[in-house]
């Protein structure tokens, strides 16, 4: 085991006075009063990772502060996160009798060896026209049928 693997194992022994103290040291403030001893032990280990092999990435930092932002100009009820593409995940479209494949890179795209800021701007390259990118590559919020749509589904 390595040291950080240690040393998160060992906080599970650790008095509550001491959990205590270690989230001073690491959070840089009082831990919550009501949290439980398991969730402060789950934070801390997080915290000691996160010093350990660096924090989130830059992409997943802008996400977070662009959803943020949403929720700020929105209000919470509005927001709908949309759905979240892995790096390495690889979308297939069929357009015009050819096969386009593209690969969901960190920051980017991947499309016949060229990288695209967005889903939209290769949907353009291959059609011509303009279209939603995650509509053309069928990424998109999945909608409810009407109950009476899901009873005759299966009659």
């Amino acid at each position: 085991m390595s040291a950080i693997e240690d040393q998160i194992g060992s906080l599970e022994g650790l008095p509550s006075h001491e959990l205590k103290i270690a989230w001073r040291r690491l959070c840089r403030g009082e831990p919550p009063r009501c949290m439980p001893r398991d969730l402060m032990i789950r934070a801390l280990a997080y915290r000691m990772q996160e010093h350990a092999h660096g924090g989130l990435a830059p992409a997943a930092k802008r996400k977070l502060r662009s959803l943020v932002a949403e929720i700020e100009a929105k209000g919470a009820r509005v927001f709908d996160p949309g759905v979240a593409l892995k790096p390495g995940a690889r979308l297939v479209r069929e357009w015009a009798r050819q096969t386009h494949t593209v690969i969901v890179l960190e920051d980017d795209f991947e499309y016949e060896g060229e990288r695209y800021p967005s889903l939209t701007k290769i949907a353009a390259k291959i059609t011509g026209a303009h279209w939603s990118g995650p509509r053309f590559f069928g990424i998109g919020k999945t909608r409810a049928r009407p109950a009476a749509a899901a009873d005759s589904a299966y009659e």
